[in-house]
């Protein structure tokens, strides 16, 4: 059974979050410097076996793709042309950034601590996936 993975794309670094086998839980894994991303993704699948990667796909309040896309579309592209076969599938992320820092907060974070960046952006990967899985979850239950 493969696992799920989950990107928080960013111009400068990407949130990674995966599931355990089952595909019950989200976890965080770490945050990556964006150009470093591809490897990342390739190196851990030599260890895992991944069938399947969410991208956040950002969107503005009225459901219009954001400006982000700019930078997520050629990224997206680039992993179906080097990874043939493994499905990429968008999910919207808005707000899953301020759903993290209050994650943060709720969960007793010192503030100095929630201005790391790179947490926000692996809790917001861990975010996209679990409402992937929800989703899904009440997909198959209809």
């Amino acid at each position: 059974m493969g696992r799920i993975l989950a990107i928080d794309y960013g111009r400068k670094r990407c949130g990674v979050a995966v599931t355990d086998p089952l595909k019950i839980v989200a976890n965080g894994l770490e945050t990556v410097p964006t150009h470093q991303l591809m490897d990342f993704i390739k190196n851990y699948m030599r260890v895992e076996d991944v069938e399947l990667i969410v991208m956040g796909q950002p969107t503005q309040l009225n459901g219009e793709p954001s400006e982000s896309m700019r930078y997520i579309t050629p990224f997206v592209n680039r992993l179906k042309k080097e990874l043939p076969g493994l499905p990429v599938v968008m999910v919207d992320e808005r707000f899953t950034s301020t759903i993290a820092h209050q994650a943060m907060i709720d969960g007793g974070m010192k503030k100095s601590d929630r201005r790391d960046k790179s947490r926000v952006d692996t809790i917001a990967a861990t975010i996209i996936l679990n409402d992937y899985l929800q989703s899904k979850q009440f997909n198959n239950a209809l």
